[in-house]
């Protein structure tokens, strides 16, 4: 076991042809499996590490943030518990975010023992690419196989802009760091808004397409009160595609890692350009999963604020993970059928920002 520095507290308890990906339906919840009321198979947990940041991305979090205080944020030894309780129930697909994951100290100690959980089949993190050029043989070593990166600009001032702190010059360091680690696939996130960064759509496929690394763009989701009209940013997936097909080629993939990203491909290359369009072609109906905070929150709904506290479990039963395991089949029952994104973007009815939910 590792020693943290403190000891935690007790806490209180008009459609666009997208393909369309396949995901499997069960009609009844079967022994080692998580399946929600509407038959929705979970099989992907993504798991918030810390809720703090070395960016101040404008989309994800206020410009001045309140941290949670160290004793109420799982240790790794309790992220550890939940992760195998969820692959235990039948996930198979784990990825790791924050915050940005990579500041949260000995995270790769939690990697290495993630990865060898019996039955995980898929180890993956997100990252801001800040510490990349620091850990990336180190989480290549530790069994993680795909890194996505968030990249929003390729122009350094206009990054410094939007992270409001970061160097787009030590993000691209750490690219070219995880390149050469050896990753089964890299994958960068943009999020698109209009008059910020939509002049750069066919210049980060060309990036991505010239490093043989994949690229998705991201439709930008109304959480947490921010400092930018979101009704005037919002960029439809249906517009990017239509700007991206001037230059490219693009075929319509059926192709899927697990999340909510439809594909297209890039002939004669190896990129996959993906969309994620929670408002204009929601994903709900073949969602497959759910969300644990730092603070051991499971929301099986990005876009609802139902939640279910493990946090209080875990400190209760520090050797038994039975009413964990209980409490994790019973949130299938608030897992909502769908979110309704389209008129929450300037006051949206979650207040969480998206670093306290994990990206």
């Amino acid at each position: 076991m590792r020693n943290e520095s403190s000891t935690p507290e007790a806490v209180p308890a008009v459609p666009l042809a997208f393909p369309q990906p396949t995901s499997p339906v069960t009609a009844r919840h079967a022994d080692g499996t998580l399946i929600d009321r509407y038959g929705r198979h979970v099989t992907y947990l993504r798991l918030s590490v810390t809720d703090r940041c070395d960016f101040r991305c404008g989309y994800c979090m206020a410009e001045e943030m309140s941290f949670l205080p160290r004793a109420q944020v799982l240790t790794l030894e309790e992220c550890l518990r939940v992760a195998r309780a969820f692959v235990d129930l039948g996930v198979s697909k784990v990825r790791v975010t924050g915050g940005e994951p990579l500041v949260r100290h000995d995270v790769v100690w939690l990697l290495e023992r993630l990865a060898r959980l019996p039955g995980l089949r898929e180890l993956v993190i997100t990252t801001n690419g800040s510490q990349l050029e620091r850990f990336a043989a180190a989480l290549c070593t530790a069994g993680v196989r795909r890194i996505n990166v968030s990249l929003d600009t390729l122009r350094a001032d206009r990054f410094r802009e939007i992270t409001r702190v970061g160097d787009l010059a030590k993000v691209l360091r750490g690219l070219a760091a995880a390149q050469a680690a050896g990753f089964e696939r890299l994958k960068l996130n943009t999020v698109m808004m209009r008059g910020r960064n939509d002049d750069e759509l066919l210049g980060l496929v060309e990036f991505a397409v010239e490093r043989g690394m994949d690229i998705a763009f991201i439709e930008e989701m109304p959480l947490g009160e921010i400092g930018h009209g979101r009704q005037t940013s919002y960029f439809s997936s249906e517009e990017a595609l239509a700007r991206l097909q001037t230059r490219f080629r693009l075929l319509p993939s059926t192709e899927t890692t697990g999340g909510p990203a439809r594909y297209w491909r890039i002939p004669d290359t190896a990129t996959r350009v993906g969309f994620i369009s929670p408002h204009s072609h929601n994903f709900c109906d073949s969602c497959n999963r759910v969300r644990v905070t730092a603070r051991g929150e499971l929301y099986p709904c990005l876009g609802n604020n139902d939640a279910s506290q493990l946090l209080p479990l875990l400190r209760a039963h520090p050797t038994d993970d039975t009413a964990l395991r209980t409490a994790i089949v019973r949130s299938m029952g608030i897992k909502a059928k769908g979110h309704d994104f389209g008129n929450q973007m300037d006051a949206p009815q979650v207040i969480r920002f998206m670093s306290m939910t994990g990206g």
